[in-house]
Formats: structure tokens, sequence, C-alpha cells
């Protein structure tokens, strides 16, 4: 089997960990919510409360593309950067001006 191939399975199987842990939590969010419920246990119910909008905010994070999120915010800092200096050289620029007319 060639390098990529290993790679591909490797790539999968993490896939397969982060679905089924998901599936988990979500599973045991919905346990806690309803045994609180039928038990009348606010902590239970609290907890299932926070496990179930947690998992899906969980899996949102999980599927940002978090190298290309940081790609993007180096780009703009550079920018950012440019945009600085030249306003910076135009600010001296008109500055000399001033001086030189006085």
């Amino acid at each position: 089997m060639s390098h990529s191939g290993q790679k591909e399975i490797q790539k999968a199987s993490l896939i397969g960990q982060i679905l089924s842990m998901e599936a988990f939590l979500l599973t045991m969010g919905i346990a806690s919510l309803l045994f609180g419920v039928f038990n009348d246990l606010p902590m239970n119910i609290f907890f299932g409360i926070v496990i179930i909008p947690g998992v899906f905010i969980l899996h949102k994070v999980r599927k940002k593309d978090w190298a290309k999120h940081w790609q993007d915010m180096e780009e703009e800092h550079k920018v950012r950067l440019e945009i600085e200096s030249l306003r910076k050289k135009a600010a001296e620029e008109s500055q000399k001006a001033n001086t030189d007319e006085k």
C-alpha cells in the first residue's frame, strides 16, 4: 500500500472518530436531559441543556477550515500594514511639503 493510501485511511478513521465522539456526546446530552426531566433533577436538566448545543458548536468549530482562516487573517494583516505604511508616507510627505512652503 502506498504512503498516500495509508494517509487516506488515517484521515477516514479520524473522521469516524470525530463523528462517533460527537454522536456519543449528543446521546449523553439527551440522556442527561431526559433523566433529569423524568426524575426531576435540575442539575441533569442543566447539563443536558448545556451539552446539546455544545455538540453542535463543537461540530461547527471542527468543520471550519482553520488553516485557511489563519491564512486569510495574515493576508488581511499584511494589507493593513501596507495601508498604514502608505498613510504614514503620505503624512510625512505632506508635512515635508508644509514645512517647505513656510
